[in-house]
């Protein structure tokens, strides 16, 4: 027997939210006591008083994990008994599966149907897959002569600071969590101003699976206060950073002016979606861009905001894609069944607005949208938005916007195409549609991105590197190469004598 739908209004108004910090295995305020306001974009809701992290809040957060690192509490346990905490976290974030989606849709706007199949689902499974991995992954030993053995080892880090975003906040806080933990190290996370909610409640049901305390910390605040702190603090080994390329530069430089500690930054993308001629059904094409490009509200790194069709198809493409835009007008994210949902905030409404308006200036033409939509609901949405007659050149083009909004460019020949799609300062991912085999394999090496996608967008899974080339990062989330950024390589050189 299905189990009936939640009514997500009713448990919307019965939801409670805690705020407050958690550092030591503690729900804590901020040392100072400061708090601030944090609203729903879907209607402008108060949902709580977050506790404003600052520096001596981010330094207590840091000597508890450095405490647990340094008594072994998590790092000295075997391998399999950290397994077994990891899967029991995985399950409670199942088991408050609903709970969270609502959380997440409440705290950042996307529709909670999504939050709840994609979003939790997505999260447990990171989380599982890396407690799954950490026994089975071998050190090595070297070839050396018979007067030496050379051993290999991975340690992990120790301290590691995890700055997430705030468009998939519990996604990417686990593929932060998820090696870094289960490599043995102790966290501090600091969860986005504008999505702190399911960081915090994450942290209480790693508790309850029985991760020891000290070892996953929470401090939440802004950017510039909390983030900042963490990124300059002396005893933090590494920084696991996901956001905008902007920021990914500051977090270099906080290194650089602290102790040099390793900084993986995942940052902004300006995907290149190329459809060629010889593909055969264009409409699944169209279908696929557009659940893309407004899935989340436009608000994805990897989304593909830069569609390149070949002239010989592009009128057929774009009457496609026009006829998708429907389904995708937002609607309220907790009916169940909205497509899209609120922007993040106000001020991302206004930069999405203010992208629009410049894509008008430059001289593209917009096929669709454009608009803000339901203004009286208090929340933030934007109708899904396609521009035509785009050039490369123009700031829609060049600029990660962040939004529901489309730049479509028509091109001649593949090798056009290519240059096109290169000619961007990011390389996240990209997508090539195209029956021709030879072609598919040509145009995907070509292509400078982490991910290349044939036939196809957003398949994914854990078992896969999620990073890019150039501006959009180094180092890579998911899969077993996560590890790497999580662990220092020890060798171990051991003189054996001869015999007497």
């Amino acid at each position: 027997m299905n189990k009936p739908a939640p009514d997500w209004h009713a448990a919307a108004k019965a939801v409670k939210t805690d705020g407050r910090a958690l550092i030591n295995g503690q729900r804590v305020a901020a040392v100072n006591g400061e708090t601030f306001a944090k609203h729903s974009p879907i209607d402008g809701r108060l949902l709580a008083e977050i506790a404003r992290g600052r520096e001596a809040d981010v330094d207590a957060a840091v000597k508890s994990a450095r405490a647990a690192f340094e008594d072994s509490r998590w790092a000295g346990q075997a391998p399999a008994a950290r397994k077994k905490v990891l899967r029991a976290f995985a399950d409670k974030l199942l088991a408050a599966r609903e709970e969270l989606a609502l959380l997440e849709s409440l705290d950042m706007g996307k529709p909670v149907q999504q939050a709840l199949a994609v979003d939790v689902g997505g999260s447990a499974r990171t989380i599982a897959w890396y407690a799954e991995a950490v026994d089975k992954i071998y050190d090595e030993v070297a070839p050396t002569p018979a007067t030496a053995l050379a051993l290999i080892t991975r340690e992990p880090m120790g301290v590691i600071g995890a700055i997430v975003p705030w468009n998939y906040p519990m996604l990417m806080a686990s593929w932060k969590l998820g090696p870094a933990l289960a490599a043995g190290n102790s966290v501090v996370l600091k969860p986005s101003e504008k999505s702190p909610l399911t960081a915090l409640r994450m942290a209480e049901l790693a508790l309850e699976a029985g991760l020891p305390p000290g070892v996953f910390n929470v401090v939440p605040g802004y950017g510039h206060e909390a983030g900042e702190a963490l990124a300059l603090h002396m005893d933090v080994d590494a920084i696991g950073f996901t956001g905008s390329t902007r920021v990914g530069r500051r977090m270099l430089d906080y290194a650089g002016r602290s102790n040099l500690k390793r900084v993986y930054n995942e940052l902004g993308g300006k995907s290149a979606f190329v459809v060629f001629d010889d593909y055969a059904d264009i409409q699944r094409a169209a279908q696929t861009v557009a659940g893309s490009i407004f899935y989340n509200q436009g608000e994805s790194c990897n989304a593909p905001s830069r569609v390149f069709v070949h002239e010989k198809v592009a009128d057929e493409f774009l009457a496609c894609v026009k006829s998708e835009t429907p389904k995708y007008q937002p609607q309220d994210p907790l009916s169940g069944h909205a497509e899209m949902g609120a922007l993040v905030d106000e001020g991302q409404l206004k930069t999405v607005l203010g992208y629009i308006d410049a894509g008008a200036s430059e001289g593209a033409k917009l096929l669709t949208g454009g608009k803000r939509a339901l203004t009286e609901t208090g929340g933030y949405y934007v109708e899904p938005t396609v521009f035509i007659d785009v050039t490369n050149q123009m700031k829609i083009a060049r600029e990660e916007i962040f939004g529901p909004v489309l730049s479509v460019i028509r091109f001649k020949t593949e090798e056009e195409a290519i240059r096109l799609a290169n000619d961007s300062s990011y390389g996240l991912q990209a997508s090539v549609w195209s029956d021709n085999l030879s072609r598919a394999h040509r145009v995907a090496r070509a292509l400078r991105a982490g991910t290349v996608h044939v036939n196809q967008y957003d398949e994914d899974d854990i078992t896969v590197p999620f990073g890019g080339y150039k501006q959009s990062g180094n180092g890579r989330d998911k899969s077993l190469h996560a590890f790497d950024k999580y662990t220092e390589l020890k060798t171990t050189w051991i003189r054996i004598d001869a015999h007497p």
